[in-house]
């Protein structure tokens, strides 16, 4: 019989559990995922059981009031707090979204589960590394590229071309859409993955830049851009409403276009 060894760390291990406060009117209970790269252990799931009556309603605030009060341990991104930043950027009930803007009575079942985003390595708790996702959107060169003179007052655009940008400039690169993308999981190294394509197309569809031409050379390669097979993960996920697969397709579009 064949036999296989799993990684180091590969198994989830029941953690340490943690009970609602004494007097809780209300309790709901979170099951976190928990790593520690600096100890032996393997990654465990902690539970916690907090009172909604002495809690503000979004997952965030569950888990702020679990670090303040109960386990200062606990690690997570957080900043902003309106859905602005992206930092918050988490898999719960097995959604990946904000934990910012989402309701705990959203989440579906009695227990809220919330672990890292999938398939990014977790540098500890809910914090992922994103090193090649900000590396990748770095090779896109996401800002505006022109050889005419610099207006004196600004870049004009009509009405109906900045329409263009709607559903483009409203990523926050929270990297939900990835990091739902089977697509990325495969090809990470080499595939840029939806966020980044949006965030492409998103200066390819400016008219105020003048190097379309150049960014499509640039997506132009077997990976970086035709790995997609619209899957449709990304839209279902994306906590702003966006439409990264649709990005991705016009991307396509005038790749064949140009070659007409």
């Amino acid at each position: 019989m064949v036999q296989f060894t799993l990684p180091r760390h590969s198994k989830i291990e029941q953690g340490r559990h943690h009970p609602a406060p004494a007097g809780a009117e209300k309790t709901k209970t979170f099951k976190i995922y928990r790593y520690d790269p600096d100890t032996p252990d393997n990654p465990r799931i902690d539970t916690y059981e907090v009172d909604l009556a002495d809690c503000a309603p979004m997952v965030l605030d569950a888990l702020i009031k679990i670090k303040d009060e109960v386990d200062t341990t606990l690690t997570f991104r957080r900043s902003c707090r309106e859905g602005i930043c992206g930092s918050c950027s988490m898999n719960i009930g097995g959604t990946n979204t904000l934990a910012c803007t989402c309701a705990i009575e959203d989440v579906p079942g009695d227990e809220v589960a919330v672990y890292p985003l999938p398939h990014m390595q977790v540098m500890k708790d809910l914090v992922v590394d994103l090193t090649q996702f900000w590396a990748q959107y770095e090779s896109i060169q996401p800002w505006l590229k022109a050889d005419s003179p610099t207006p004196e007052k600004e870049w004009a655009q009509s009405p109906a071309e900045r329409e263009e940008l709607d559903g483009l400039y409203e990523c926050i690169l929270c990297g939900c859409c990835s990091a739902a993308c089977p697509s990325y999981w495969w090809n990470s190294d080499k595939y840029l993955g939806p966020a980044v394509l949006l965030q492409a197309y998103r200066w390819i569809a400016d008219t105020r830049d003048e190097y379309t031409g150049e960014r499509l050379d640039e997506l132009e390669d077997p990976f970086k851009l035709y790995r997609c097979h619209t899957i449709m993960n990304c839209v279902q996920v994306c906590p702003k409403g966006l439409n990264p697969a649709k990005a991705i397709a016009e991307i396509k579009k005038l790749m064949v276009e140009r070659t007409l």
